[in-house]
This record gives C-alpha cells, sequence and structure tokens, in this order.
C-alpha cells in the first residue's frame, strides 16, 4: 500500500542556513495557524537555550496540510555537535530538504547530513536558501552542491534532484532562479511531486520503529516513529523488541495515540502505514527500539550513530562553597541525571568513573557537552567538570587520535595571524579561496587543537571570524601541542574580594571578578597574559593607620571584570584546573587549592616521580 495523504520529510543544513525560518514559512502557508494570529519566529525551536543562542538543538516533529496532503515535517539540528540527532531521525521519513546558503555554499555539516541521508537511499530537494542577499552567488552554489553530489557518489537519480530557490524569512519560493516567487507553493508542489509516498503493507502486523523519545509530566515517555507496516490502536498489545539486543523482548500495552497536527499533538484512536505516530504507556522503551504486534516479533536495524570524540569527567562539588547555591548535589542526583539523559541522547556515552563521585562523559564536541552542563546547572544541579579531552583510539598498534575538518571565513588582512596560529596546533591546510575582501580556508586538524581557538579567533579578527568545523576521521597522533599560552592568577586566601586587593591584582593581569565577591584559597580570579600561575591576595585591606598620605583620598580605580561564558570557561581550564558549575554560579579553581601543595605536586612531576 501507498499512502498517498502523507509525505514524511526532514529538513536538513548546516547551522544557520536557515531551517526553522523555512519551517515557519511552511507552517504559516499550510493552514496551520489563523490568519490573524500572532506568530513568533523560529516557532520550533521551543526550548529556553534554543531561543537564547538562536540555534537548534533537539530534533522536533510538525506537520501542515497542502491540497488535501498532510506533510509530516521534521526540524533538525545544524550544528556538528548534535549531528546524533539528525541520524536517529533520518529512519523515520522518505525524502529530506537540504537547505544552502546562496552565500556560503555547502559547509561541513552539509556534508555529514547529505552523506547520512544519500547512504540512506532518501530523495532530496535542494533548497537554495537567502536568495533576496545582496552578496548571492546562486549559480556558484547550484555548481558547488552538484560537487558535493559527485564526492558523495550519488546515483543518476539523486544527481537529478530538483532544486528550489527561495527566501524563508520572506515566505517565497520558486523553481526558476531568475524568477522571484509570490509564496511557498512551488517547494509545496516540488515536494508533492518529488518526494514519495510511504508505503508498508497495511494488513500486515503492526510495526514501528522508535526514532525519537520524549517524556510528558501526565503521560510519562512518550516514543515517536514511522508506522512501517499495520494499523496500531489504543489499548492493542505490543512487543518491545531490539534488533540490535535480542534478549530484549517486553510485553506491552498502548495507552494513548497521538498524530502530529501543526505543532500540535492530536490524540487518535488509531493510525496506519506512513503516519509519524507518538506512542504513549511504554516505561520501557528506548530510542532505536521497535514496537512490533504481540503476534509477529521483528525487529529493524536501526541506523549506527556516529561516536563520540571528547570526553569530560562529571564530579560532586567538593569546593569550599559546595552545597550553598544547588537543590541536587550529591553522586546519586548527577549519576540518575546523566543516565537518563544518555537514554535520549544517543550521541552521548556516560559510563562511572574511577571513584564513586565521578562520571565520564564523552559527547560530540566541546558545545555538546556544554548544553548538557548548562540544563544540569538550570534544572538545579551543583557538580565540577574536568578540561575537556579527546579520546585516543589504538588503530593497528598505533596511538591514533580524531581530526576535525575546519572551515574559516576570515578578512583577508587576518590570514597571516591565522595561519600562524594553526600552525603551532598541528593544523594542516588544504586549501584557500579569496571571497571578496574575505579569505575562506580549510585545514585539517586534530579535534584538540581547537580546545580554546575559537575566543582566539574572534580576538585576532576584531570579532569577523568565522569558523566551523566537522569530524573527519582518527589519524595518528600528531604530537604535543601549547594549548595555553596564558597563566592564572589565583587566590591566595578565602574571603571577600576587596577593592584595594583587587587593585593591587589586576596589574598583573585580567581579572574575572570583581570588588564583593565570595572567594576561597585556591580559585581562580583572573588571567595572567604572561604565562605564569600569579597567586594574588583580592582578599588584602588596606593598612590603616593615624598619618595621612597625599593619595589617600583618591578613589581606585578598577578595570571592569572580564565575564566568561560556560564555553570561554570550559576553553580556559588547564589540566590541573577544574571548573565548579551551580545553578547561579561558575567558579574555575584549581584541583589541588592549597598552594604550597601544589608546589611540591609541581615538583614531584617535574622530576619524574608521578
Amino acid at each position: 500500500m501507498t499512502n498517498e495523504k502523507i509525505r514524511n520529510i526532514a529538513i536538513i543544513a548546516h547551522v544557520d542556513h536557515g531551517k526553522t525560518s523555512l519551517v515557519d514559512a511552511l507552517l504559516k502557508q499550510g493552514s496551520v495557524f489563523r490568519d490573524n494570529q500572532a506568530v513568533e519566529d523560529r516557532v520550533m525551536d521551543s526550548n529556553a537555550i534554543e531561543r537564547e543562542r538562536g540555534i537548534t538543538i533537539l530534533s522536533k516533529n510538525c506537520s501542515c496540510m497542502y491540497n488535501g496532503v498532510k506533510i509530516n515535517v521534521v526540524d533538525t539540528p545544524g550544528h556538528a555537535d548534535f549531528g546524533g540527532e539528525v541520524e536517529r531521525v533520518l529512519k523515520m521519513v522518505d525524502g529530506v530538504l537540504l537547505v544552502v546558503d546562496a552565500y556560503e555554499g555547502p559547509m561541513p555539516q552539509t556534508r555529514f547530513v547529505l552523506e547520512r541521508a544519500l547512504g540512506l537511499g532518501l530523495k532530496v530537494v535542494v533548497v537554495v536558501n537567502k536568495i533576496d542577499r545582496p552578496d548571492a552567488r546562486i549559480n556558484e552554489v547550484i555548481d558547488e552542491v552538484l560537487e558535493l553530489f559527485l564526492d558523495l557518489d550519488a546515483d543518476e537519480e539523486q544527481l537529478n534532484s530538483p532544486f528550489v530557490f527561495a527566501s524563508a524569512r520572506n515566505g517565497i519560493a520558486s523553481t526558476d532562479k531568475n524568477t522571484v516567487g509570490t509564496d511557498m507553493s512551488p517547494l509545496f508542489e516540488t515536494i508533492l511531486a518529488h518526494i514519495p509516498a510511504p508505503q508498508g503493507e497495511d494488513n500486515g502486523k503492526a510495526q514501528v520503529l522508535v526514532s525519537s523519545a520524549e517524556h510528558n509530566e501526565y503521560v510519562g515517555k512518550l516514543a515517536v516513529g514511522k508506522i512501517n507496516r499495520g494499523t496500531l490502536k489504543v489499548g492493542q498489545s505490543v512487543t518491545l523488541c531490539n534488533f540490535h539486543d535480542e534478549s530484549k523482548k517486553f510485553r506491552s500495552k498502548i495507552v494513548s495515540l497521538f498524530v502530529f497536527e501543526g505543532l500540535k499533538k492530536v490524540p487518535v484512536e488509531s493510525a496506519t502505514v506512513g503516519e509519524i505516530v507518538c506512542i504513549a504507556g511504554l516505561e520501557n522503551v528506548n530510542i532505536g527500539d521497535t514496537i512490533c504486534d504481540a503476534e509477529q516479533v521483528e525487529p529493524i536495524e536501526f541506523v549506527k550513530i556516529a561516536e563520540p570524540s571528547v570526553e569530560m569527567t562529571f564530579m560532586v562539588n567538593d569546593s569550599p562553597f559546595a552545597g550553598k547555591e544547588g537543590k541536587f548535589v550529591t553522586s546519586r542526583h548527577i549519576r540518575e541525571r546523566l543516565y537518563k539523559e544518555a537514554v535520549k541522547d544517543l550521541s552521548l556515552k556516560v559510563s562511572d568513573g574511577e571513584t564513586a563521585e565521578k562520571f565520564k562523559v564523552c559527547g560530540r564536541g566541546e558545545m555538546h557537552l556544554s548544553i548538557l552542563i548548562e540544563n544540569m546547572r538550570r534544572d538545579g544541579y551543583e557538580f565540577q567538570v574536568s578540561m575537556p579531552k579527546v579520546l585516543i583510539k589504538e588503530i593497528d598498534g598505533k596511538k591514533c587520535e580524531p581530526i576535525d575538518r575546519l572551515f574559516l571565513d576570515v578578512p583577508e588582512n587576518c590570514t597571516g595571524v591565522v595561519m600562524q596560529k594553526m600552525g603551532v596546533r598541528k593544523g594542516e591546510l588544504l586549501g584557500m579561496t579569496p571571497h571578496g575582501s574575505r579569505m575562506k580556508m580549510e585545514f585539517l586538524i586534530p579535534s584538540r587543537g581547537l580546545f580554546g581557538f575559537k575566543s582566539e579567533l574572534l580576538t585576532d579578527t576584531k570579532g569577523e571570524g568565522v569558523i566551523n568545523s566537522v569530524f573527519e576521521e582518527y589519524q595518528p597522533w600528531k604530537g604535543e601541542i601549547n594549548r595555553r599560552e596564558f597563566g592564572s592568577l589565583i587566590a591566595h586566601e578565602s574571603g571577600e574580594s576587596i577593592v584595594y586587593g583587587l587593585f593591587n591584582a589586576q596589574e598583573r593581569g585580567d581579572l574575572f571578578i570583581g570588588a564583593g565577591v565570595p572567594v576561597y584559597a585556591g580559585m581562580v580570579v583572573g588571567q595572567n597574559p604572561k604565562g605564569d600561575d600569579i597567586v594574588v591576595n583580592v582578599c588584602k585591606r588596606k593598612h590603616l593607620s593615624n598619618c595621612r598620605s597625599s593619595g589617600a583620598d583618591e578613589a581606585l580605580r578598577l578595570t571592569p571584570p572580564k565575564r566568561m561564558s560556560l564555553e570561554d570557561a570550559i576553553e580556559f581550564l588547564a589540566d590541573d584546573e577544574i571548573l565548579e558549575v551551580t545553578p547561579k554560579s561558575m567558579r574555575i579553581r584549581k584541583i589541588i587549592l592549597d598552594h604550597n601543595m601544589r608546589i611540591r605536586e609541581r615538583g614531584k612531576i617535574m622530576r619524574g616521580e608521578i
């Protein structure tokens, strides 16, 4: 059976190429909102962090109607760190809209997601977005997309994928690059004509592959997937199984069944082949499981998610300020949350550490892990994290490390300093292409060489540099990389920071705190640009006497402190430092707080005793 009343598509692209804006346009013109309804921009970015950062983090489902056909749409993240979200939803759809910026053209994540889509044999519609940009170069971008198809060994049918030229922000599309459209109808028509309708046995026993999981406080766990065979009904007895784990077999019952209509989940009594459904009542269900009719248990193979490449250690907060600001502070709380997160996010790997208070968390990159940290601190968790490290593998007896393909877009007069930084970080130049007054550069670089590079690039290019990277492969170890050219300013004693002490300390470097901030011995309060760690006393008070000096009444002027974001703090960390994270504060500290003990430990390391 072919269900001609449904189309299932995913929208995939590099970050900031307009996926979520395109979904907005499809929803507005797909009879989802009333004509007079006020609709905010990026309506699919419902998560608070997504709206703050302007990026999509989680894949989300919605639907719209066009000429009596229901189009189920999956909006996916564009950042390489959240590639696992894209990989797992591709089994749920029959085609993809590949969105490409009319100026930037195909970028690293474009290649990654397109390769996955072509590998699954999905039909592709290429949407060249932002055609209203004054610097749009539509003809060159078309050629670059076709070259990308050839590089990825696309077959003849995939090479003939249709192109649609759109401005998602203005809600217009056209199939002719020289004609400006009036609405999104050309894109809707192309989807109906080129994306195949879902197929399956209508009379067979029910079978659904779970591609996504959500949690609802009223009905518990929700499993989302496409019905590959048969019909699902409320109250039906089903068996949960897994292709990769034959021992998993659970009998269960469907309590509630929902389909997506617009942005809402609408309860239904039954659903048939091709429909994307949301199922409640299956507490043991996980992403990758198959929901089968109890009479015919046949698991479906799930796509293999790419392995993580970066590791951080999460641990219980043991600083002098521990337990003052957090609601969940014990190892049990932290462990439960991390393992719960690993079930939802397949590209996250969690394991117990050397002690009961440490947990190893592996992810796709710094941003992937920083979003997890940010979500946990907003939920009231208090903990500490170590410096990120890359995962090392032994391949054919050789020590190998992950290598990233790095794309930089910088002003032409900044290429010299960027090349110098890349040399220090073991970057290998693959190519340079001038674009007006800017230069596009491509490198292969060890993943660990990118730690802390983003803030340096923004400084070197006066905020104009654009950086994108995607995992390439494992290669033999490239040798040591001196990541930090600066040191830390460390508080000498516990107390409250005083203007007089800060005034003397700011001559040594950039401070992270102002006056009246509680500090403890061993806490990092600033950055020393000269490379060594320096102990400073920011709690020092002015010695009072009954003699007045000539400048006694002059006010002490403090330089405004450097405010660190979560990513900045993670990038700053050295091997002997950890980041204390609470719902209200972030503090960088030394692992060994006592100054004398730190000196002894460093001496042992230099003598080779450790």
